[in-house]
């Protein structure tokens, strides 16, 4: 199973702290709307899963307890984070096109 796993790209112990991480953010509201609160922590583990081997390139983190506090907080951010870091990545990447030109 866990082969599998890795050859989708999910690591188990990232995915879990963003899974606690989404969990932390949906709170109370959780009952009220269950499809947005499955959402939530869907887009939680998911930019957990796959925005911290990005962020911790980026920051140069090597320590994997470190790496789980990221994907903590990527898990708590959610779609927030996404939307953070890939417009960072964005602004680099024209300046870097502006720059050339």
């Amino acid at each position: 199973m866990k082969t599998f796993l890795d050859e989708v790209g999910i690591n188990i112990m990232t995915s879990l702290a963003g899974l606690l991480g989404s969990l932390l953010l949906v709170g109370k509201g959780a009952v009220q709307n269950l499809k947005q609160t499955f959402f939530a922590i869907i887009s939680g583990v998911a930019s957990a899963n796959y925005i911290t081997p990005i962020v911790s390139d980026l920051l140069k983190v090597e320590n994997t307890n470190y790496k789980n506090g990221i994907a903590f907080i990527l898990g708590f951010m959610g779609l927030k984070a996404v939307e953070m870091i890939s417009d960072k990545l964005m602004k680099k990447i024209d300046n870097g096109n502006n720059e050339s030109n």
